[in-house]
């Protein structure tokens, strides 16, 4: 009876392998798996940046253009272009003015710059548009122009 019983303990080992984490080759496996598919998705979701965009250009002419029309109907001619569509906001000295036609100024198109506005127009009583992104004449996608008359 007087066996004196020695139990052993083991200490874990801290890089046991329930322990362990990633190694460097699986980090960078991981990293070019989501560079590839960062590259992939990045150009079609700048598509529908761009897109949308000229979207809004539409229904912002399409807006001002009903704006214009309802001047129209209480002065009987579209604003002149030395009035501009500042005439939509504040009464350019017509009596029949009712206005403002906007309930806000009138906005810049999305890319920052104010809407072209002639009158009388070359495609109609007025023309009304947005030079696109290059803000320059003419232009194909994202830089194109949008039109109010199509």
């Amino acid at each position: 009876m007087g066996e004196d019983v020695v139990k052993v303990t083991r200490r874990k080992n801290p890089f046991s392998i329930s322990q362990r984490g990633f190694t460097l080759i699986e980090l960078l496996i991981v990293m070019i798996i989501l560079g590839l598919l960062a590259a992939l998705v990045a150009p079609k979701m700048f598509q529908k940046v761009g897109s949308s965009k000229q979207k809004a250009a539409k229904a912002q002419i399409s807006m001002i253009g009903t704006a214009l029309d309802a001047y129209r109907l209480d002065v009987g001619s579209y604003p002149g272009a030395d009035e501009g569509l500042v005439a939509l906001r504040k009464n350019p000295g017509h009596g029949a003015w009712d206005g403002p036609y906007l309930t806000k100024e009138v906005p810049n198109d999305p890319w920052g710059r104010p809407y072209v506005y002639r009158s009388p127009g070359e495609h109609g009583d007025y023309d009304l548009y947005s030079l696109g992104a290059d803000g320059q004449e003419g232009g194909e996608g994202e830089n194109a122009d949008v039109l109010g008359w199509e």
